[in-house]
């Protein structure tokens, strides 16, 4: 009986997922996380504009100035979810942040840097230095590559 009470009950409604952000707030989301990252790890203009795949100055710093009105390509969207991915490993990795900021101008021996910092494997200029970055720190973090 309790049974056939449970069945005629009406259920609840089905919540509706959320809506998907839009580009413009993905964006706008991405470059203040991005500029927030390029605060911490000291880069200058030049540096972030190659991060940000090289747009012209003047999006640079319309991007920077109001990055509420910025409508991102897939290039420019994937290197700020590359850059994001960077920076948390790093703050798994290296938990006091000053440690986690100064890895990326430090000189590394690991084979993806022959030597090099890992932010000029960064400034190639090329996505798949991104991704080298990311899978490497995946790596060291036990994660996939």
């Amino acid at each position: 009986m309790a049974h056939a009470a449970r069945l005629s009950t009406p259920e609840a409604p089905i919540p509706r997922p959320a809506a998907a952000p839009s580009l413009t707030e993905m964006s706008a989301a991405g470059l203040r996380a991005f500029f927030n990252i390029a605060r911490d790890w000291d880069l200058n203009a030049e540096e972030q504009i190659v991060l940000l795949g090289s747009p012209g100055r003047s999006t640079y710093f319309k991007w920077k100035s109001s990055p509420e009105t910025a409508r991102l390509g897939r290039d420019t969207l994937e290197r700020l979810s590359l850059l994001l991915g960077i920076y948390k490993a790093l703050q798994i990795l290296l938990p006091q942040p000053n440690a986690a900021d100064v890895w990326v101008k430090r000189p590394n021996s690991a084979p993806p840097f022959g030597g090099r910092r890992a932010l000029d494997r960064m400034l190639a200029g090329n996505i798949s230095d991104l991704v080298a970055v990311r899978q490497y720190l995946d790596a060291m973090r036990g994660g996939w590559a």
